[in-house]
């Protein structure tokens, strides 16, 4: 590493003073060593402010003990701050995934320090931000202060996520790691999930899918499939057979073709060693990547998306239950209405009819404050695994209508009553 010599975790982050904002680098890329060594300082710091998007590990600083330390503002909600968003303890930023880095490079959140985990560096100096450039490039651009954790489980990727060592004011080498999410086994309703969407999915189509269930089910039935690519705000191993047998060649798409482009990923080892110094698949800004100008110039653009429930008319709850935040805005909208604009695009709203209590996922009005992510305008086609209807174009009766015959049959009863009540 040249002239640059690396430090212990507590000596990294004793940089961080009280009153700084601190970024830490999202998803998998959370460099847990950094946030631990931060976190043990939670005695002497005060009032420092932390912006995460989805991260996985531990969070620390969301316990109640340091709420004088630490003010979690979370612009997406993951399982380790969930609890703390809701009693209290952190706070939820509402925001489209897309403008995120703009709202740090133009400081309507200003960032003091950022916490990153990277690759080690080349024999140039260069260091990848690996499998999350995400918002993260942006909050590294800004930050007058960037703090590294080095790691050899890092991959290395191509995209924009190069960082020279010389931009680290202090970094640490500690090997851990990445944490992984492995495939699971499919359930029936959700295989049937998948058979619908892939039945509207054409040849050539340009494609964004989240991590889950319901995308590898989709993707599962796109075998028979030619010539997809994929431009999606983030992807996992679902992926990985259509690459291997041909059928993902991102042959057709009219920006990187040839190539996979990605904000984020999470998944198992092997996502990570295929994405490791893959040429064929670049790792992009998400201001970029999440752009509805760029998107809506991808052919045939297919964004399949989910949610926490939705009405009869096609509003789509997909950060809260009811007041309760669950998740986030994400980049469901920017992607819903790129696709919509695309020529040939397909936007997809697809979840199971029912929750695993039983209740149904398609209702007549949302919860009381329930959040409206995508709203009826914007909704094309809705898929469970009863069938797929597109509701553009048809009026709020018509959609009820189409949104009843998808729902389960225990509940179509009282949905259909619901609707007279409402539409006569």
């Amino acid at each position: 590493m040249n002239n640059y010599k690396s430090t212990s975790a507590k000596e990294a982050v004793s940089i961080i003073e009280s009153g700084e904002a601190v970024f830490i680098h999202t998803a998998g890329a959370a460099p847990q060593a950094l946030v631990n060594a931060m976190t043990h300082r939670g005695d002497e710091l005060r009032d420092v402010t932390i912006y995460e998007l989805h991260t996985e590990g531990e969070a620390p600083y969301t316990d109640i003990k340091y709420r004088e330390s630490f003010k979690v503002k979370a612009l997406f909600v993951g399982h380790n701050v969930r609890s703390a968003i809701n009693d209290g303890r952190a706070e939820f930023i509402p925001s489209f995934l897309s403008e995120v880095p703009h709202m740090f490079r133009n400081g309507v959140l200003p960032l003091d320090v950022a916490l990153i985990q990277v690759s080690p560096p080349d024999k140039h100096g260069y260091c990848s931000l690996g499998i999350s450039v995400d918002a993260s490039k942006a909050a590294v651009d800004v930050a007058k202060k960037v703090i590294a954790q080095i790691n050899p489980k890092m991959p290395r990727t191509h995209g924009d996520g190069l960082l020279h060592i010389s931009k680290f004011d202090a970094f640490i080498e500690e090997e851990q790691d990445i944490p992984e999410i492995p495939p699971h086994d499919l359930s029936e309703v959700e295989k049937q999930i998948g058979k619908h969407v892939a039945g509207i999915i054409e040849d050539g189509a340009t494609l964004q899918m989240g991590i889950g269930a319901i995308p590898d089910a989709v993707l599962r039935y796109l075998d028979g499939h030619k010539d997809l690519g994929v431009h999606t705000e983030m992807f996992s191993d679902g992926i990985l057979p259509l690459v291997d047998k041909g059928v993902i060649t991102n042959k057709y798409k009219t920006s990187h073709p040839g190539v996979i482009v990605s904000g984020f990923l999470l998944g198992s080892r092997k996502l990570y060693d295929f994405v490791d110094d893959n040429p064929g698949v670049r790792m992009l800004d998400i201001q970029y990547v999440n752009d509805t100008a760029v998107i809506r110039k991808l052919p045939k653009m297919t964004s399949i998306n989910s949610a926490i429930e939705i009405d009869i008319t096609g509003q789509v709850c997909a950060d809260s239950i009811g007041t309760r935040i669950y998740s986030g805005v994400g980049g469901q909208m920017d992607f819903i209405r790129g696709a919509a604009l695309s020529k040939g695009g397909k936007p997809i709203i697809a979840l199971p009819s029912i929750t695993a209590k039983n209740a149904s996922k398609i209702v007549p009005i949302l919860k009381p404050g329930a959040g409206v992510v995508t709203t009826r305008a914007h909704v094309h086609y809705v898929a469970t695994e009863h069938g797929i209807v597109d509701l553009y174009g048809k009026t709020l009766r018509e959609r009820a209508r189409l949104m009843i015959d998808i729902a389960h049959p225990a509940h179509q009863e009282s949905l259909d009553r619901a609707a007279y009540e409402r539409f006569k």
